[in-house]
């Protein structure tokens, strides 16, 4: 079993900052990539950014040149630093645990944190 605990997260001003933070404890054996995931109300959960242990990472297109997705291994934890915030990038942020096998793509576990909500104001 895999326990995620997201910290961060909260109010912020369009074109402000924010980072949140996950720690990763348990049976870590399956494990070699995290990810952040966000829903807003009424929409699909969906990928914001993963990184592997190795230190590939993705980010979901809205994203792209705003968030960045870090990982400090030895402490099983991974932030995201959120800069540029839109009104349209609030949601509940959840992090997850998985698999990002060598020359494939990062494959989520069901690992789930409890949430943290982000909300940009206008």
């Amino acid at each position: 079993q895999v326990r995620l605990v997201e910290s961060g997260g909260g109010l912020v001003q369009a074109g402000g900052s924010l980072s949140l933070s996950c720690a990763a404890s348990g049976n870590m054996f399956s494990i070699n990539a995290m990810s952040w995931h966000r829903q807003a109300p009424g929409k699909r959960r969906e990928l914001v950014a993963a990184i592997s242990n190795g230190g590939n990472t993705l980010y979901g297109n809205s994203v792209k040149g705003r968030f960045t997705i870090s990982r400090d291994n030895a402490n099983n934890t991974i932030c995201l630093q959120m800069n540029s915030l839109k009104p349209e990038d609030t949601a509940v942020y959840y992090c997850n645990a998985g698999k990002w096998p060598s020359g494939g793509y990062y494959r989520g576990y069901d690992y789930w944190g409890q949430g943290t909500q982000v909300t940009v104001s206008s």
